[in-house]
């Protein structure tokens, strides 16, 4: 029963939410200039469904691509576990939304998240009456929580995980988050860390289950391309991998003051797609050839394998990235930005140089750095100078590469731990 306060507080959040409703429709159809699917069945953002109501489905929400990805081992444990289980899986951006269409098997069904307004959510559950709720990593929205208190549907969080830096914010909401936490049924969190943190703001009743992104395997098909490549190219490949507003400038700055061009590649994937033509014309402001990924299919031109930089301008190819790479320098971790999963990067066998912000991903890359698959460095000009010399010592870059997919290897299982419990929560 929520107290008066809370009450309040939801009326306020619920309030504020239907007035800003016009404005985050609008900033939808903005952003579906650059991605067509964010305009796409927009009336499931508000809980309105063109097809006819269902029940019983298992209900996982993974909000973007890397908690769609990392959903994938845990799926396909809960369908070795369950034959013919009926899913419905949500997300709320395009990426995600276009990666779990290679999720889907018969009988499933994908829609958007409903925005989190009281009727919107209540649409969206009485339409699907799911038998439970999966939550990937953070998302607690305190309008769906409530919701599904409401109509009796048990809610999990699954590959929980919460910094310390999110616990500081949360605190500054803790009459909707710290209410919204505690509706939870239970979280399987990744680290101990988090699940303490994640016991600190509310959560009842939570157990450590591992990261799920270490049962993850690279696409061996692209991971071969890459490395064929890297045959293609007779160079070495420095990679700035899933980079974030910010690092592209620092790494060509480090780069141009180089006392001489390097004879490597660099090779930039952005993390987000709408930014990838800001970022080619970063390059090209630089004064540096430029190729972009999606200007060729299966083999890069011979105009190509000259160019001193590579664009990686396509989704879901990172395996392909990281197999061409003999090094990355890691994304977010160099600027204030909490940093992005290393744990791909190792499980392709691609050494990890990563800066002083991973916070977002902290146990990971410090147990990465003790087996000996990544090391910290203090800024992006020291990353690619260490980067250069690790490539030019190729003995040592080589140890790194086999301890880094040792490390991924060893921490392995955590999708069989929580399909076990999910579903043994599914049946209570």
């Amino acid at each position: 029963m929520a107290s008066a306060r809370e009450r309040l507080a939801l009326w306020a959040y619920a309030t504020l939410l239907r007035l800003l409703t016009p404005l985050y429709l609008l900033r939808l159809w903005v952003r579906g200039r650059a991605e067509p699917l964010y305009r796409v069945a927009l009336g499931q953002r508000l809980g309105f469904y063109a097809d006819a109501p269902s029940s019983g489905c298992l209900w996982i929400h993974a909000v973007s691509l890397g908690e769609t990805r990392a959903a994938a081992p845990l799926i396909a444990a809960l369908r070795a576990a369950e034959p013919g289980l009926r899913m419905l899986l949500t997300h709320s951006t395009a990426t995600g939304r276009a990666a779990a269409q290679e999720l889907l098997a018969d009988g499933d069904q994908l829609s958007w998240l409903p925005y989190d307004t009281p009727g919107a959510v209540g649409r969206f559950l009485r339409h699907f009456r799911p038998r439970i709720g999966v939550l990937m990593e953070t998302e607690i929205w305190p309008g769906l929580m409530l919701g599904a208190a409401r109509t009796g549907v048990p809610m999990l969080l699954a590959n929980a995980r919460l910094s310390e830096r999110s616990e500081r914010r949360g605190r500054r909401f803790s009459i909707l988050l710290h209410a919204a936490a505690a509706r939870l049924t239970a979280a399987f969190a990744q680290t101990e860390q988090d699940a303490q943190r994640l016991r600190a703001s509310g959560v009842v009743e939570v157990q450590v289950c591992g990261n799920l992104k270490f049962d993850l395997q690279p696409d061996a098909p692209l991971l071969a391309r890459g490395r064929a490549w890297r045959e293609a190219l007779q160079r070495p490949v420095l990679l700035l991998a899933v980079s974030r507003e910010g690092e592209e400038a620092l790494l060509l700055d480090a780069w141009r003051d180089l006392p001489a061009p390097p004879q490597a590649l660099l090779l930039i994937v952005p993390r987000h797609p709408q930014r990838f033509d800001e970022v080619a014309g970063r390059v090209a402001q630089g004064g540096l050839s430029l190729k972009r990924r999606s200007q060729w299919a299966e083999t890069p031109s011979p105009a190509a394998l000259q160019a001193q930089v590579w664009l990686g301008d396509s989704m879901r190819e990172m395996s392909l990235y990281y197999g061409l790479a003999d090094v990355a320098l890691l994304g977010g971790s160099f600027a204030p930005l909490g940093g992005q999963n290393l744990i791909e990067a190792a499980a392709c066998a691609c050494p990890v140089l990563m800066g002083p912000n991973t916070f977002n991903f902290a146990e990971a890359s410090e147990l990465a750095e003790q087996a000996g698959a990544a090391r910290r460095v203090a800024d992006m000009a020291t990353a690619l100078a260490e980067g250069l010399a690790l490539i030019a010592d190729r003995p040592r870059q080589q140890q790194m590469a086999a301890r880094a997919q040792a490390f991924a290897a060893q921490h392995r299982g955590a999708a069989q731990r929580m399909a076990a419990r999910v579903l043994s929560y599914s049946k209570r």
